[in-house]
């Protein structure tokens, strides 16, 4: 199907492995491609009663899209690059209303689109080694794949927090905050897996039930590093649920409490220097907005949104090209962003990411969600 998909049926399993270890299995368009015709062969197969997704090598299970592929496809003048968001967007939404249990194995890195592939799944496991981040507005982008929705999800101002700051964090944050569902050691990974093949499962609940089972009876893994949200739940809401990001660094400017201090000098110099300006507004709002849509209209908005961030509408710089630049390509390290500080961003270069419409004829993703033919049912955890 493609040279960095494997898939394959085992019992009554469909094994879905990401083999692009070397790029930390950034996700390519053929590789959405080839996962999502899998997906749909799957759903129609009677023998197949289950699902798992996993990445090849230890580094991690996905890093995220190829944003080198993005850079150059802008920078010589394509714009089919949209395509690319229209079929990641339908796979994000297909996983998460899948009819049969879909699990994630989450080892190592998982970001960005890696994230996408990974929370919509009826089971989310971590292990010691995962390294999870929604790290988007350091290369000028937003949390998409419907990180507006599943951000916005979280407890108190989290979302807000996770999005325009992209920190990294490991499993214990992940299944305290609710961004996973089970810890395993990575070594019993095989074992889940072997286990779930090797039965011959009556239907698709059972599949689940016993993968449930093995992460409740399996020791925990070893030198698991402890959570180190949990301590700064109170203060993240008090500061990340001010008006907007002048207010938020304005406050962790103040912050004089000695358990704190250090996070809020650390966080605001993270937001200052180390993020593009603009798209931590942009984020900022879009978490709060996706508090009231719904994971299809949250992915048709973000469709939208990412046509501005590559100035695909002619109005709005590409900083997206500009950050992926920076930081990945010519790696300098030194973007120059449209805004030299956050406190330069106005309202209205916020808002022209959100006055398109997301059911207009032009926006691909409008029927999302309304037909089984698109992705199935409406999206529920398969609890």
């Amino acid at each position: 199907m493609t040279e960095f998909v494997r898939t394959e049926i085992r019992g009554r399993i469909g094994v879905i492995t990401l083999t692009r270890p070397k790029a930390l299995n950034a996700l390519s368009h053929d590789m959405i491609r080839a996962i999502a015709s899998t997906l749909a062969e799957w759903r129609d197969d009677p023998t197949v009663l289950g699902v798992v997704l996993q990445g090849e090598g230890e580094k991690g299970l996905c890093a995220g899209g190829d944003i080198r592929y993005f850079h150059e496809a802008i920078s010589a003048g394509r714009t089919d690059i949209m395509d690319f968001f229209t079929d990641e967007y339908v796979l994000n939404y297909t996983i998460a209303s899948y009819p049969k249990p879909y699990i994630a194995l989450m080892d190592g890195v998982v970001m960005g689109g890696g994230m996408g592939i990974s929370q919509g799944a009826a089971l989310r496991i971590v292990t010691e080694a995962t390294r999870m981040a929604m790290p988007e507005t350091a290369i000028g982008l937003f949390p998409d794949v419907g990180g507006g929705f599943f951000l916005a999800n979280l407890a108190g101002h989290l979302g807000e927090y996770l999005g325009t700051t992209g920190i990294v964090f490991g499993a214990v944050d992940a299944c305290e905050i609710g961004l996973a569902d089970a810890v395993l050691p990575r070594a019993s990974l095989p074992a889940l897996c072997e286990h779930l093949a090797n039965h011959d499962w009556p239907d698709s609940e059972a599949v689940l039930d016993a993968a449930r089972t093995f992460c409740r009876e399996s020791l925990p893994p070893a030198g698991l590093a402890p959570g180190k949200l949990a301590p700064l739940r109170d203060v993240i809401d008090e500061h990340f649920g001010l008006a907007d990001m002048p207010a938020i660094l304005h406050a962790l400017k103040l912050e004089a409490r000695c358990e704190y201090s250090g996070w809020a000098e650390e966080t605001e110099d993270l937001l200052r220097t180390k993020r593009s300006p603009l798209m931590v507004c942009v984020a900022l709002e879009q978490v709060r907005r996706a508090r009231k849509l719904s994971l299809a209209d949250e992915l048709r908005e973000e469709w939208l949104m990412m046509r501005s961030v590559f100035n695909l509408d002619g109005r709005i710089g590409a900083e997206g090209v500009e950050g992926i630049r920076a930081m990945v390509v010519d790696k300098d390290h030194k973007p120059r962003w449209q805004h030299a500080s956050i406190e330069a961003v106005r309202r209205e270069d916020i808002e022209r990411f959100f006055d398109g419409k997301r059911h207009d004829a032009d926006n691909p993703l409008r029927d999302l969600g309304k037909t089984s033919e698109s992705v199935g049912s409406s999206p529920a955890r398969h609890d």
